[in-house]
C-alpha cells in the first residue's frame, strides 16, 4: 500500500518537484541577516579600500585587451562559416542538455540501453502533416518513469520488469525459431498485453509530426501510464483511494496546464493500456479505479484496449500482439509465410474453462471442439499457460482456417489479434467483441473477414459449429484469408521507433484517428 504519509509516495515526489529547497532559503536569509550587523568604520574602510582596486583592475583590463586586439590580428579567419564548421547537436553537451535527462520527456530506457540522440528543432515536415501535428506534455516522471522503475512492484506475484523491457515490447521470443523463418524471429518477443502505454509514448515522442511549439498543435498528448499505475493496486485490499490517487493527481496537474484550460481537454488524448472497465468504478467496493469519471477527463480521448461501445470519448486500439516487423521487409515477408501455410485443421480454439461458472460458453466450446471429429486443434490454457503467447498457440492458430474467438473475461480479448497475425479467419460469438470495438482498424463489412454465429444457438444446440464453418467454399476461405493477411500491418505495433517504410502500423493508424476527431469536431459541442 502507499499512504499518502509515505515519504516516497506519489504526492509527496510531486511536491517535492514544485517547492524550492527550504535549506538553501534559510541559508540565504541568515547570510543577509549577518551582514546586516557590520559597523559604520567598517564600511567606510571598505569604500577607500575598493577604490584603490578599482582604479588598477580597470588599467589591467585595459592592458589585457590591447593585448589580446593584437593577437587576434596574426589569426587568419575563413570568411564563410560551412555547415562543417558547426559541432553536430549528437555531441554538442550544454547544461540545459544535462538538466533535461532529468526534467525532459526522453525515451524511457532500460538500464543497460543508451540515450538515442534527438533534437528540439521543430521537423521540416510540412508536405508530409497535413493532417496534425502532437505536442506532448513534459509531465513529471512520478506519472511514467517513476511507474517503470517500480517494475518490481507492479505486480502482486511477479516482478514485471521483463514484461516491461525492450521499450515494452518484452522479452525476445528466441524460442520461436523454427516455427517461423529465422530471419523474422528478432521481430518477436513475449509482449504484455498491456503495454500499449509505453509503446505509445516512445513512438510519439520520436513521431515526425511531434512538435514543441503548442501553438502549432492539433492534438495534446498526455504521457500518463493509467494502466501500470492502477495495476499494482487492483488487488489485495487496497483502498478506492489508492487506485483512484495516480489519476487524481494527473488530471489536477493537466487542469493547471493553459493549453488544456484554453479548450477544456477535448483536444487531448491519453493511452489507457487497460480495458475501459478497470477505469470506471461507480462504487468504492466494486472493481478498478474510477479514473474516467474524474473531473477533467470527460472530454479526453481515450485510447483503450476494449472500449464503451456507447462513449464517444473511448477508442479501442489494438492489443499488442508478439510481431513487431522493423520494416516493410518483415511484414511483407510475414505475409507470403501465412498466406502460404498449410492448414490442416478447419477450426481452432485456444483457451481456459471457467470453473465454477454455469453454462461457461468457452468449456462449451472446447467440448465442441472434442466432438468435430478431428476437425478441430485445441489449446487448454488452464493456469495461465498462454499468458502473452506461447508456440503452440501461434502453431495452432497457423494451422487451422478458422479460429473461435468468444468474449474473454470482458468482451474483448487479446487472442483475436494473435489469431488474425497468423492468418487465421476469426469467428464471433458477441458483435462486442470486434464490431463495436475497432472501427478504425477493421473493415466496415464483417463478413469481408470473419464469420459470426449466434452463441445461443450453440448454447441451445440448434447450430453446430462445425456445419457452419464447413458451408465455406476453399474461395470463399481463400477470400476472407486474403483479408485478414491484407489487415496484419494496422493490427501490429512496429519496433522501429520511426514506424514502418510505407505500411502503416497500429499506432500511426491510431494517430491519424484521434488528427482527424480533433478536426471533426472543432466545431461540435463541448462537454462542460
Amino acid at each position: 500500500m502507499l499512504p499518502v504519509s509515505n515519504p516516497t509516495s506519489p504526492e509527496r515526489l510531486l511536491k517535492k518537484s514544485r517547492t524550492p529547497d527550504k535549506t538553501t532559503t534559510d541559508t540565504d536569509q541568515k547570510i543577509s541577516f549577518n551582514s546586516v550587523g557590520n559597523s559604520s568604520a567598517n564600511r567606510s574602510a571598505s569604500i577607500a579600500a575598493s577604490r584603490s582596486h578599482c582604479t588598477w583592475l580597470i588599467l589591467s583590463l585595459l592592458c589585457l585587451q590591447l593585448l589580446l586586439f593584437l593577437t587576434l590580428r596574426s589569426i587568419a579567419f575563413p570568411s564563410r562559416r560551412t555547415p562543417g564548421n558547426f559541432p553536430s547537436p549528437a555531441v554538442s553537451v550544454s547544461v540545459s542538455s544535462i538538466e533535461s535527462l532529468f526534467t525532459s520527456d526522453e525515451p524511457l530506457l532500460t538500464s543497460d540501453e543508451s540515450l538515442p540522440t534527438r533534437t528540439r528543432s521543430e521537423p521540416d515536415d510540412s508536405g508530409r502533416c497535413e493532417t496534425g501535428r502532437v505536442f506532448v506534455y513534459d509531465m513529471p516522471k512520478i506519472f511514467n518513469e517513476v511507474i517503470l522503475q517500480e517494475c518490481d512492484n507492479l505486480n502482486p506475484w511477479s516482478s514485471r520488469c521483463d514484461a516491461l523491457s525492450n521499450d515494452g515490447f518484452g522479452k525476445e521470443a528466441t524460442s520461436l525459431k523454427g516455427v517461423i523463418p529465422d530471419d523474422l524471429v528478432p521481430s518477436w518477443f513475449w509482449t504484455d498485453q498491456f503495454v500499449s502505454e509505453i509503446i505509445f509514448h516512445n513512438r510519439i515522442l520520436n513521431h515526425r509530426c511531434r512538435t514543441y511549439d503548442p501553438e502549432s498543435a492539433t492534438a495534446f498528448y498526455i504521457p500518463f501510464y493509467a494502466g501500470l499505475a492502477v495495476g499494482q493496486y487492483l488487488w489485495s485490499n487496497y483502498a478506492a483511494a489508492d487506485r483512484d490517487r495516480h489519476c487524481k493527481m494527473m488530471t489536477e496537474w493537466v487542469r493547471e496546464q493553459p493549453y488544456w484550460n484554453r479548450s477544456n481537454g477535448w483536444d487531448h488524448f491519453i493511452t489507457m493500456g487497460r480495458i475501459t472497465w478497470d477505469f470506471r468504478r461507480t462504487k468504492d467496493e466494486d472493481w478498478g479505479s474510477n479514473c474516467i469519471y474524474i473531473p477533467g477527463m470527460r472530454n479526453i480521448t481515450r485510447l483503450l484496449i476494449e472500449r464503451n461501445s456507447w462513449d464517444h470519448f473511448d477508442v479501442g486500439v489494438p492489443y499488442p500482439t508478439g510481431f513487431h516487423p522493423r520494416s516493410d521487409s518483415d511484414v511483407v515477408k510475414w505475409q507470403d509465410f501465412v498466406r502460404n501455410r498449410r492448414r490442416e485443421a478447419l477450426f481452432c480454439f485456444a483457451g481456459a474453462p471457467r470453473a465454477g461458472i454455469q453454462n461457461d460458453f468457452r468449456g462449451l466450446l472446447l467440448d465442441h471442439c472434442k466432438e468435430s471429429q478431428g476437425a478441430c486443434r485445441t489449446v487448454n490454457c488452464t493456469g495461465g499457460k498462454c499468458s502473452n503467447g506461447s508456440s503452440a498457440i501461434l502453431e495452432t492458430f497457423l494451422g487451422s482456417d478458422f479460429c473461435l474467438q468468444p468474449r474473454g473475461d470482458s468482451f474483448t480479448r487479446r487472442s483475436i489479434f494473435d489469431c488474425m497475425l497468423a492468418g487465421s479467419i476469426p469467428v464471433f460469438f458477441w458483435r462486442r467483441t470486434a464490431y463495436m470495438q475497432y472501427q478504425w482498424f477493421l473493415p466496415k463489412e464483417p463478413g469481408s473477414y470473419s464469420v459470426y454465429i449466434d452463441r445461443n444457438e450453440v448454447k441451445n444446440g440448434t447450430t453446430s459449429i462445425k456445419e457452419v464453418l464447413e458451408r465455406f467454399s476453399k474461395e470463399d476461405v481463400r477470400r476472407m484469408r486474403e483479408k485478414v493477411i491484407e489487415l496484419i500491418p494496422n493490427l501490429v505495433y512496429a519496433k522501429s521507433l520511426n514506424g514502418l517504410e510505407t505500411f502503416k502500423d497500429a499506432f500511426d493508424v491510431a494517430l491519424d484517428g484521434v488528427f482527424r476527431r480533433f478536426k471533426e469536431q472543432e466545431n461540435w459541442y463541448k462537454w462542460r
